[in-house]
């Protein structure tokens, strides 16, 4: 199978890129390599995808029209595509909300058109958020829930997202599927994340911001498991009926809402260190918890999420301390 990722230099598509490689498929990758955060990571985890024969890279914007024409007309024979490339991160979309409008709503939209003109597409995925839940109250968050209450300009994109596949879907009958990620963590993971950033200021004994004074609960998932479950959603495109498009969301996640103090108390235990916790209020475009719904994803996914919190921390720390060095043992 011949397969398009974008945002294969970020963190999930990495992954992903990976994990389809060696079951034999053939991997096109595309990324900006934009500078939101460090691009030396980014370099280093596309060096690592450079090395296998079936992968191809391009660096490009999606939301660039006429970069997007030039792939279709020379890449005319995609028989998947995983839609991961977006701009990330809920607090940058308080200061710099053009970013989100042209990569996460242009450039979802001219991945949705690439699609519909793809002849051997059997089905494209594309990258939800947990974000979309926003101020709902009621847990575990469900696909059945309502989802119309953002509560940050990135969730509102990411429903765009939702809705604008729905439509194409029902226009164009394309299959398409939306996965709604849970907190996702583990090697090889974005510097902007909690986990990252915890780690990295423990280890130089800084300070870290512990919000809405540690009351925050997040349903942290292990990337290996997400992209478990985003590979089984690729190979079971939607059918639809006459009544409903080719269209389908999926909640994955780890079914657990993590206290974020017992987060820092395992990265302690693990890296040997205290944390020096600040304790700051809520973040403006926050929300205090996570916590996914699973069941539709396992019984049609077969999804079952097998790493739990702590484990996934040691294997994040292993990899923190390969990827920078000279870091103090635990």
């Amino acid at each position: 199978m011949k397969v398009l990722v974008t945002g294969a230099a970020g963190f999930i598509g990495y992954h992903t890129a990976e994990a389809l490689i060696a079951r034999g498929d053939e991997v096109v990758g595309i990324d900006n390599i934009n500078d939101y955060y460090d691009v030396d990571l980014k370099k280093a985890r596309l060096e690592r995808l450079k090395r296998h024969k079936t992968f191809e890279f391009r660096r490009m914007n999606i939301a660039d029209a006429a970069q997007v024409e030039d792939l279709a007309a020379t890449q005319p024979d995609f028989d998947g595509i995983v839609h991961l490339a977006a701009q990330a991160g809920v607090r940058y979309s308080l200061t710099n909300p053009l970013a989100y409008v042209e990569a996460n709503l242009t450039g979802h939209l001219l991945m949705l058109e690439l699609a519909r003109r793809q002849s051997r597409l059997k089905h494209m995925v594309y990258a939800s958020s947990s974000s979309v839940y926003g101020g709902n109250t009621k847990q575990p968050f469900s696909v059945d829930d309502p989802v119309e209450r953002p509560v940050s300009l990135y969730a509102a994109t990411k429903r765009a997202d939702e809705l604008i596949s729905y439509s194409y879907a029902h226009i164009h009958r394309t299959p398409l599927t939306g996965l709604r990620f849970f907190t996702v963590y583990g090697p090889w993971g974005r510097p902007d994340m909690a986990l990252y950033i915890f780690t990295r200021a423990i280890v130089a004994g800084k300070p870290i911001d512990v919000f809405n004074n540690g009351e925050m609960w997040r349903d942290f998932t292990y990337i290996d498991d997400i992209v478990s479950g985003l590979i089984a959603a690729l190979d079971r495109p939607p059918a639809g009926s006459e009544t409903e498009p080719p269209h389908r969301v999926y909640n994955l996640g780890n079914h657990r809402a993590e206290k974020l103090t017992d987060l820092i108390d395992t990265l302690e235990a693990e890296l040997g260190l205290p944390a020096i916790r600040q304790l700051k209020p809520m973040q403006p475009g926050d929300v205090p918890s996570t916590y996914a719904d699973i069941e539709s994803s396992r019984q049609d996914l077969d999804f079952e999420p097998k790493t739990n919190l702590a484990e996934g921390i040691r294997r994040f720390v292993a990899w923190f301390r390969q990827y920078h060095g000279n870091l103090p043992a635990s």
